[in-house]
């Protein structure tokens, strides 16, 4: 087929070499001036950083394989560890290398700084969620599945791995959602819980590549280029007059509604009401600094944002430079970056102290990302990948299982060329 995607990130540039591969002639449009989305490089005084600090785990199967694909290392590019959950107080857990129940359970007992009381609760609770297959009340919270749980859990565990996964705090967030995050990174297989931490710009793992290979595989793709107009013809699309046999829209979700809504008005309309969750990176500089592991879990509280900070220096990035990341900031947004900025920055030292800093750290870069993820909310309706005849979406706010991750964009994309297969 002659196929058009539209839009760069990671499910578009997914999408895209997929459809190559599949032999199909693709064209791939985006409107901003590079690859990558909302997961891209950004240059921040002459370093090579990234709009947001993004994570991967050993779950992550069908990101890592893209990679491998296009011819991205992960092994060079990807710095692989246990989960580890550590705060600075040395409290937190870490899972050791082997099979899933089997790490999950020393994991917990191993977790410094819980009673056995709250090792016990936490081990019936996982066991009660596996007997009902990870699932629960479609209109339950996070916050209503844990809520019996011990403080100490639900603090050191439940709601950093929650913000961190959905983007959305434990009261807010979906539980059934959680749940099937849970069930696949923890209780899936050996590694599959194992963190993977950029060691470089997140250009290098995906965009970058994935351009070099598609047009070396005689893909056109086309930057700078927003679509206007979406018409239907008789052997498929026009996209600003340029016909094609079929589009996946791999835009945002307000992008697509845009184009379609002519065509599929309540497509549009649940895809407008998709909302959004922003996230704030705050990038430090201190000049020998160094924090207690790569990825240190802080405590958020009123007046400290931040849920986790990364060392870069010890991932092999810029040395002396730290990010420390803020999920579910719509708050903090609110209050300016500025703000933020400076309420990281106490933080930091306070969390922290002069172990990590023996020269007072400072505000590198803020940086927000105000429609990073949807809203991971119960019952939430997500637009479906299906959309017209010969016109599917995908984006990781495209109706599935998964919250608003990488993984999740790259799945889309293979489920949206699985829809167009079937829809020929």
């Amino acid at each position: 087929m002659r196929l058009a995607v539209v839009g760069g990130g990671w499910a578009g540039l997914a999408t895209a070499v997929r459809a190559t591969e599949a032999g199909h002639r693709v064209t791939l449009f985006e409107m901003a001036a590079q690859w990558g989305g909302r997961a891209r490089g950004v240059d921040v005084d002459g370093l090579a950083l990234d709009n947001g600090q993004h994570i991967l785990i050993g779950a992550y199967t069908r990101t890592l394989a893209l990679m491998a694909t296009v011819g991205a290392d992960a092994g060079a590019l990807l710095h692989r560890q246990p989960l580890e959950l550590r705060y600075p107080d040395g409290r937190g857990l870490r899972m050791p290398a082997a099979p899933a129940w089997l790490g999950f359970g020393a994991a917990v007992a191993g977790c410094v700084g819980w009673t056995w009381r709250d090792r016990l609760a936490l081990m019936q609770a996982a066991a009660g969620w596996a007997l009902r297959g990870f699932t629960c009340p479609a209109e339950w919270t996070v916050q209503r599945l844990c809520g019996h749980l011990p403080g100490a859990v639900r603090q050191l565990l439940i709601d950093p791995l929650c913000v961190a996964a959905l983007n959305t705090p434990a009261p807010q967030a979906s539980a059934r959602v959680f749940l099937r995050v849970l069930r696949d990174a923890l209780f899936s297989g050996r590694g599959s819980a194992d963190l993977l931490l950029p060691r470089a710009s997140l250009d290098r793992l995906l965009p970058e590549p994935a351009a070099q290979w598609l047009q070396a595989h005689g893909a056109t793709l086309v930057l700078r280029s927003r679509v206007s107009s979406l018409m239907s013809s008789d052997s498929g699309w026009q996209l600003d007059g340029q016909a094609f046999d079929a589009v996946v829209l791999a835009c945002s979700a307000g992008e697509a509604a845009r184009l379609v809504r002519p065509h599929a008005a309540a497509w549009a309309q649940t895809a407008e009401g998709v909302g959004y969750e922003p996230i704030v990176t705050v990038y430090l500089h201190a000049e020998g600094g160094r924090l207690p592991c790569p990825m240190t879990a802080l405590l958020e509280s009123s007046d400290a944002p931040a849920q986790f900070a990364f060392d870069l220096g010890a991932l092999g990035g810029p040395r002396d430079v730290f990010a420390f990341v803020v999920s579910g900031a719509r708050h903090w947004v609110e209050q300016g970056l500025d703000a933020t900025g400076q309420a990281v920055l106490r933080q930091a030292v306070s969390a922290l102290g002069p172990a990590a800093w023996p020269r007072p750290p400072s505000v590198l870069r803020v940086l927000a990302e105000k429609r990073a993820t949807f809203r991971c909310t119960p019952q939430l309706q997500r637009p479906a990948a299906w959309v017209a005849r010969r016109l599917v979406a995908a984006g990781d706010h495209v109706e599935g299982p998964y919250p608003a991750t990488l993984e999740g964009a790259v799945r889309s994309a293979e489920a949206a060329l699985a829809a167009l297969t079937a829809d020929a």
